[in-house]
Formats: C-alpha cells, sequence, structure tokens
C-alpha cells in the first residue's frame, strides 16, 4: 500500500502556486498546479544540492533556426542556485536527460490534493481526471 500525504485542499493550491511538504528526505517535495495540472518532485537539485523547487517555473521554449521560436506546453524548473532546468512533469534535466529528480505521482480525491510518496510515478493529474 502507497503511503501518502494530503498537501491541501485543492481550492488552497490554485493555479500558478506552490506548496514545499516536509516528506521525501532533506528537502521536502515540492508540489506545483499549473493550470489546473498537478506536479510534484523532490526539492533537491542534483548538481549541488539546492532547493530546486523554489527556483522559477517557465513554459518550455524552443528555437530551431534564427527567427524561430517555439513554446511548448512543458513546464520548465530552473533551480535558483546555477540555473539548472529540469522537465516539471518527467524530472529529466534539459541539456542531459539521463540525469533526473525523482517525481511523485498526485491525486485529487474528495477535494484534496493527495502526494503518494512511493509506489509507481506518474504523469501529471488534471484537477478533472478520473483514475
Amino acid at each position: 500500500m502507497s503511503r501518502r500525504y494530503v498537501v491541501s485542499a485543492v481550492e488552497d493550491l490554485p493555479p500558478g502556486e506552490r506548496r514545499i511538504v516536509p516528506e521525501g528526505g532533506r528537502g521536502g517535495i515540492g508540489v506545483f498546479n499549473v493550470g489546473g495540472r498537478y506536479y510534484a518532485l523532490r526539492n533537491r537539485c542534483p548538481h549541488k544540492g539546492g532547493p530546486l523547487c523554489r527556483g522559477r517555473l517557465r513554459p518550455h521554449v524552443t528555437a530551431d533556426e534564427v527567427y524561430s521560436v517555439e513554446q511548448h506546453e512543458k513546464q520548465v524548473l530552473k533551480c535558483a542556485w546555477h540555473q539548472w532546468e529540469f522537465d516539471l512533469a518527467t524530472g529529466r534535466a534539459l541539456y542531459d536527460p539521463a540525469l533526473r529528480v525523482k517525481t511523485y505521482r498526485v491525486e485529487i480525491e474528495e477535494g484534496n490534493v493527495i502526494l503518494y510518496l512511493d509506489g509507481p510515478e506518474s504523469p501529471a493529474r488534471e484537477e478533472g481526471d478520473i483514475p
């Protein structure tokens, strides 16, 4: 059976907000609501151990050609210490996909944001998704 942690009521974690919960080892776990999608990952950058989940969140932007910029739905979390960037959904580093931060499953149950501390990892869950 998976260990669960009640992060908050859904209305207490509105879109654009995050919570750092004191679970998952040193640094805790960051839980994010990005436009009604919930993500969770370990709050420890693999580079120098900085508080990753306190970093800046932004859309993933690529430029394959000069004057050709594309903004993707994927969200990127940038470590505040040394600007290492990670895909919020997968935890993978943008510059080296072999390097990643642990992600956690988040579910909405009975109006609460629930963090699953062990068991399979899963992609972000939308507020209205039904498992």
